[in-house]
């Protein structure tokens, strides 16, 4: 194992904290996962039909996003996991907010991204700290974001019932920032960007690789052998008429 040399986080648990957010990677998917939420067979068929596409190859696709989006929900298990290793007080609650520390008395609700909040989750999460705030008028609580539009610590000012509200103790905090807060290091969210790659690696040279293993072509042909029929009958099977449907 190479030295990384994190002055934050040792060697050891920043592998451990890598290596559990590989292990958690999706590597296969059946038809029942597929279709789990039921896939809209109009809609691949109008991406087959716009796009110029083979509908084994649309297929692909949808099945990728899938995976992409069970994966993208592991890299904020990454995200918000990694505190727990930091110390000075800092954990991770099994329910409530993302990340605390009790002795400081800051509470943190985590997003990947700036805009993965529409107005009425924001001002949900927003009266959410304020309610802490009523308990505990010295907390401060914090909205961090580790993809925003600029480095920032800043007041959260937030639009309720269309009246402007602000308050000195709910922030918005970028994620490099709350890093720097956390381990007094003003670079460590960076210092941590530049060892990831090499982790990430050192990791998967330890683990034995998942095949990907993909059942759902073989499962929609076992339906029928035109996949795009296979689609529609998966979803309308129950719909008049459908059991003589034919595209």
């Amino acid at each position: 194992m190479a030295a990384y040399n994190l002055t934050f986080i040792s060697d050891t648990d920043l592998l451990t904290h890598v290596k559990e957010t590989v292990e958690k990677y999706r590597f296969t998917i059946d038809l029942n996962e597929f279709n789990k939420n039921i896939i809209d067979p109009i809609k691949l068929t109008f991406d087959t039909k716009v796009y110029d596409k083979n509908i084994r190859d649309v297929i692909e696709f949808e099945i990728l996003r899938q995976l992409d989006k069970s994966n993208t929900n592991h890299i904020g298990y990454f995200h918000q996991n990694i505190f727990k290793y930091l110390g000075n007080g800092w954990h991770v609650p099994e329910t409530g907010f993302d990340v605390v520390n009790d002795k400081q008395k800051i509470y943190v609700e985590m997003k990947n991204k700036h805009n993965t909040m529409n107005s009425s989750s924001s001002q949900k999460t927003y009266m959410r700290m304020q309610s802490v705030l009523i308990k505990e008028p010295t907390a401060t609580c914090m909205l961090v974001e580790v993809i925003a539009t600029k480095s920032q610590n800043a007041k959260w000012i937030v639009s309720l019932d269309g009246e402007r509200v602000e308050n000195e103790n709910i922030r918005r905090v970028s994620i490099d920032q709350f890093y720097a807060l956390v381990t007094g290091e003003q670079t460590a969210f960076k210092q941590l960007c530049e060892k990831l790659p090499t982790v990430i690696e050192d990791v998967i040279a330890t683990i034995v690789q998942q095949n990907s293993v993909n059942t759902v072509f073989a499962e929609l042909e076992q339906i029928s052998p035109n996949l795009l029929k296979s689609l529609y009958l998966l979803a309308f099977k129950k719909y008049q008429g459908f059991e003589n449907f034919n595209v």
